[in-house]
Order: structure tokens, then sequence, then C-alpha cells
């Protein structure tokens, strides 16, 4: 589970992230980013959206969340988060695909990383 302090939870900050409009996407995930941090010492918070769009059942919708909080945790674990520390929050969004593909933890970490890396 990802920890209390990384976690972006109410409404604000989430519209406050997708009004700054900075965006990183490939084939897997897009990430909406944030403004600039003022306090260096905050940690940067992670939102997890997966509209019906991706699919019309709850259960991979849910699937899918978890995918992308257990590689949000992983990179924070193993300090691979880069230059993500220079900003607020973060939200992480699937993209829209085949309903027969299923994606996986590598998969998503691979993209998580080729776009942590692009962000500058």
């Amino acid at each position: 589970m990802l920890p209390k302090k990384y976690r972006l939870k109410n409404t604000k900050a989430f519209d406050a992230t997708y009004k700054n409009h900075r965006i990183v996407s490939d084939s897997h995930i897009i990430i909406y980013i944030g403004k600039e941090k003022k306090d260096p010492y905050s940690a940067a918070k992670f939102g997890f959206v997966v509209s019906k769009k991706y699919h019309k059942r709850a259960t991979k919708r849910n699937r899918i969340k978890r995918l992308l909080r257990e590689c949000v945790r992983l990179s924070i674990k193993n300090n691979r988060l880069g230059n993500l520390d220079k900003y607020m929050s973060f939200i992480l969004m699937p993209r829209v695909c085949d309903t027969n593909y299923s994606l996986k933890l590598k998969d998503i970490e691979n993209s998580f990383y080729k776009l942590t890396e692009r962000i500058k």
C-alpha cells in the first residue's frame, strides 16, 4: 500500500494538478504533472484515475489502479523517483486501449520509468 504522505486525496488537489496542463504520456500511461514545490522537504503526492472508458467492470479498473500504486510504491522504495521530487503532485492514468489487452506490472514499470526520465 502506498504510504499516506504520498497520496493525493481531495478534489481540489486533483483539479489543481489537471489545471497545470503539463502532461507526459506514452502508449501505456498518461501522467499529469502539478506545480513545482516551494518546500523541498514535502513529499510528492500521487493520484490514480481509471475511467469507465477503460473498462466497464470496476474490478478491472481497480486492478489497474493497484498496479499503478504498486509501481509508484516500488519506485519510492528504491529511490528511483528522480526529478519527480521537484513537483507537488502527479496523476497517473492508463491509456484507453483494446479491452482484450491486459497490462502487467512490468509494462507499467517500464513505461513509468521512461516517463520519469522525460520529466524535467
